[in-house]
């Protein structure tokens, strides 16, 4: 949760009381997203599918919002489904869209279904608030956009070719987008995400991302491998920003939409130095960690 929002937008919402859909509700964002809000009074329909999300965020949202609680409403089921996207939306103000079926390895082994996941739910939600009064759409996209790009600092409207179905997925979506905006002018922005991490994100599977995995493997004194030279870099980017620039670009949907933005911590990391990094907080904790070394792949 989100304890550092402007003043101003703290103010605006607890003022006003607003109906808010996020969808991917039990995921690692979206129940992230669902319980600031929560705790600022507002009122959120949540969706999830359980795909990737989990029953055990949903309950400890409720176990930290308390009393708020009374203010959620669970639908069950995938966006893929027009019905069940138009019954999620009635008489919603803003929508911030998280569901997808996300990974690179994993989009690889499922392509059709990734597809199929990330564009037909984004499809049936922007058909629905086409005819509604929904004051601002935040969706999510992906720094995957990115591709075969070969500049070292992304920058919008520089993008590569997509590298995997994920990617390819995530293109389609903004395209799409795009033409809503353009056909409707739906209130929209995107926003590409560039490697979240923090709290409830999964470290178990073959699709885990690199930070909740590393902690896991060395809080149970395990090896971490890096596959390559370990100088492969890339930009992280901590959850709390990620819930603040969604809030954020809805109070600023008049000077954003249309628009697909980067969200990220602004800054360079490689394998090595993040390896080095997490390994010395956690030897904090477990100070015979601090003698292992990574293996490499």
């Amino acid at each position: 949760m989100v304890k550092d929002l402007p003043k101003e937008v703290k103010q605006f919402l607890k003022k006003d009381t607003y109906k808010w859909l996020v969808t991917g509700c039990a995921g690692f964002i979206g129940s992230h997203l669902a319980e600031t809000l929560l705790a600022l009074n507002q009122k959120v329909v949540g969706v999830d599918n359980f795909s990737t999300g989990s029953l055990e965020n949903l309950e400890e949202i409720k176990r930290n919002v308390k009393k708020k609680w009374k203010n959620f409403t669970f639908i069950k089921g995938s966006l893929c489904k027009a019905d069940l996207a138009k019954k999620a939306l009635k008489n919603v103000d803003f929508i911030l869209h998280q569901a997808a079926l996300g990974s690179v390895p994993r989009s690889i082994k499922y392509p059709v279904k990734t597809l199929k996941n990330n564009l037909i739910s984004l499809a049936n939600l922007l058909e629905g608030a086409k005819d509604s009064k929904v004051k601002a759409i935040v969706w999510a996209s992906s720094s995957s956009v990115y591709g075969n790009s070969k500049r070292g600092i992304k920058k919008e409207g520089k993008e590569g070719k997509p590298l995997s179905p994920y990617a390819a997925s995530k293109v389609c979506c903004e395209s799409w987008a795009d033409a809503y905006f353009n056909l409707y002018k739906l209130p929209l922005v995107g926003l590409r995400y560039f490697n979240v991490f923090g709290p409830r994100q999964n470290p178990k599977g073959p699709y885990a991302a690199v930070i909740p995995r590393w902690l896991s493997l060395l809080l149970n004194k395990r090896a971490c491998e890096i596959y390559g030279d370990g100088f492969t870099s890339r930009d992280f980017c901590y959850i709390e920003n990620v819930v603040l620039a969604n809030i954020l670009a809805v109070f600023n949907i008049s000077k954003c939409q249309g628009r697909v933005l980067n969200i990220s911590g602004g800054r360079e990391v490689n394998l090595k130095n993040l390896y080095q990094e997490i390994k010395k907080q956690v030897s904090y904790y477990l100070p015979e960690v601090k003698s292992f070394k990574p293996v490499y792949k």
